[in-house]
């Protein structure tokens, strides 16, 4: 049974930190890429980071380039997001993706709610 759980979402004061952690089981986690995205209220999912199966490239959107780090142990099949300086706008679910590309397959997690206090 496929599973992705996060963990370690909650509510932070503007600059604040946080680390939130995905969880796989159920498929062979050193062959899927992995991702962060985040839902606002009212807004569209969007791509935070992402990190190759390997986990020797990484790409983050522009909005977090530089304030957000993404990583992944193989051993533990976990992938982290952590995130520094928080601002109200990171406020989010934020949700993780596996996938693999050349045999298009995808799995997401039920997400984790981060909220940035002004």
């Amino acid at each position: 049974q496929v599973q992705l759980v996060e963990s370690g979402g909650g509510l932070v004061q503007s600059g604040g930190s946080l680390r939130v952690s995905c969880a796989v089981s159920g498929f062979t986690f050193t062959t899927f890429a992995m991702s962060w995205h985040r839902q606002a209220p009212g807004k569209e999912r969007e791509l935070v980071a992402g990190i190759t199966s390997s986990g020797h490239s990484r790409n983050y959107a522009d909005s977090v380039k530089g304030r957000f780090t993404i990583s992944r142990d193989n051993v533990k099949n976990t992938v982290y997001l952590q995130m520094n300086s928080l601002k109200p706008e990171d406020t989010a679910l934020y949700y993780c993706k596996a996938f693999d590309a050349r045999r298009d397959m995808a799995y997401w997690g039920k997400g984790t709610l981060v909220t940035v206090s002004s």
